[in-house]
């Protein structure tokens, strides 16, 4: 391997490949698709689906499955070792095709944002070429399907995580916060009744679901409305906003 693309798709819908990326994947001789598991097949197929929709030659296929993360050692060790683990599973998917130079990973959302990519590209070796391109983020789709700013005029914003929430409460000097990565509804930590939220689950794909109002009032909604489309397709991914009110 001499390239690597990593290439954002989006959040699962075929339309926001851009032009670069659709270009990016015609281009590579092997695309590595991750596998998460039973019950999470469809991510894969989505994969499949956005590779099919840009070209009619396909390009070889390498599957690895994503070892899970453990956190005995503190989260940030778990993180690190994690990331170790998925390397060793690229480098393995990429040996079983010698001959394939321009090697791509399809990226859930932007490389940028909330993913690991570039950080585990930066452990192959020997290191390849890295190319990023770029993707529409679950933040930009969540804010298009409420059809709302992302910020008050003039005002910053926070991107953040469940866990952060939970761990260190509202960020400070801010009245907007997106959270990501939240298995566990931290929402629920906060004061419901000085907020507002804007929720999504699977934004921008067939099975999109979105909830909004005041979190008093559609806390309970959200949690059951998420814990039933996660037995429904034994997966979910979703991201919120929440709007301190003044």
């Amino acid at each position: 391997m001499q390239e690597l693309l990593l290439i954002g798709i989006g959040t699962g819908n075929p339309d926001h490949v851009t032009r670069q990326g659709a270009e990016a994947i015609r281009r590579a001789d092997l695309i590595m698709i991750p596998r998460k598991g039973a019950g999470k097949s469809d991510l894969a197929g989505v994969r499949e689906t956005i590779i099919g929709s840009v070209t009619e030659t396909l390009p070889s296929l390498a599957y690895f499955y994503i070892p899970k993360r453990r956190d005995d050692d503190g989260y940030l060790r778990g993180v690190d070792a994690w990331h170790d683990a998925i390397a060793e599973r690229w480098q393995a998917a990429i040996a079983t095709h010698p001959s394939a130079k321009v090697v791509a990973l399809l990226v859930w959302g932007d490389p940028s944002l909330y993913d690991s990519s570039l950080r585990i590209a930066a452990r192959l070796a020997p290191k390849p070429q890295t190319h990023v391109i770029p993707g529409i983020t679950a933040l930009q789709a969540l804010t298009a399907a409420h059809a709302i700013p992302v910020n008050e005029i003039g005002a910053p914003f926070t991107v953040s995580t469940g866990r952060q929430l939970r761990d260190n409460g509202w960020p400070e000097g801010v009245e907007t916060a997106v959270i990501m990565l939240d298995g566990e509804c931290s929402f629920g930590t906060l004061d419901a009744t000085q907020y507002d939220i804007w929720w999504g689950a699977y934004v921008g794909m067939a099975e999109e679901i979105l909830i909004n109002g005041p979190l008093d009032q559609v806390a309970e909604q959200i949690r059951t409305t998420r814990a039933q489309a996660r037995t429904d397709h034994g997966w979910i991914m979703d991201i919120y906003l929440l709007r301190r009110r003044g």
